[in-house]
């Protein structure tokens, strides 16, 4: 069954070697916390409180709170919706503030031991009046994941995903601009709480300055 996604684990690794001639920008530590209420067995609500700290760990960048909900239906398949409030840090150090929200639909397959998951996630963002020159204009994504997990039977499961993003307006030359791969391992210590710790790798494409990054995640969830 490994051997089945193996063309998959290979175009990881590629991507990840050519990042590795990649100028490196900023080294952050990205950590979060999740809470999801389970209403019942197909439907959930969930809250994600997120802070990046970034310039090589120093200074606390962005502040991200998530409120969704969720439904699963046909066993392999879940939709979602949810809003972002975005709290960004600017050069002055003051923290320009972003409203957000996106739908995003989940297909799921297992292959024993392999679990397979493609999201398709619809965003769009918009900082607030008076806070941006542009705040008036919605910043829309199209984003695309890919994940493999690997089920060990136990406690901790170790995963890799890619995710691109693709603007949804915009000359179709410019419309890829950004990628990230990730590797990690989730621990689940009971029934209601896991832990996540993975390292990611995100870089800009078609911008002026594009910006690379090299991510230390940390996430906490707790499930009722």
């Amino acid at each position: 069954m490994i051997k089945r996604a193996s063309p998959l684990l290979l175009l990881f690794i590629l991507l990840a070697g050519n990042a590795v001639h990649a100028q490196v920008n900023d080294a952050q530590l990205w950590m979060s916390v999740t809470v999801e209420k389970r209403l019942t067995p197909a439907l959930s609500v969930e809250f994600q409180e997120e802070i990046r700290m970034v310039e090589n760990i120093t200074e606390m960048g962005t502040i991200y709170s998530d409120l969704g909900i969720s439904y699963r239906f046909m066993k392999k398949f879940k939709a979602g919706a949810a809003y972002r409030f975005a709290l960004k840090r600017r050069l002055d150090d003051t923290y320009e503030r972003f409203n957000s929200w996106y739908v995003e639909g989940t297909y799921r397959e297992k292959i024993n031991p392999v679990v397979l998951a493609l999201r398709l996630r619809y965003q769009s963002k918009h900082a607030e009046a008076f806070t941006s020159e542009k705040s008036d204009l919605a910043k829309n994504h199209l984003r695309a994941k890919l994940t493999i997990k690997y089920d060990l039977q136990k406690k901790y499961e170790p995963y890799i995903y890619a995710e691109t993003y693709f603007q949804a307006r915009g000359p179709s030359y410019e419309m890829f601009d950004q990628l990230k791969l990730c590797a990690g391992v989730e621990y689940k210590i009971n029934r209601m709480h896991a832990l996540d710790l993975h390292y990611l790798f995100c870089r800009e494409f078609n911008e002026k300055n594009p910006e690379t990054d090299y991510v230390i995640g940390v996430g906490y969830s707790y499930s009722f």
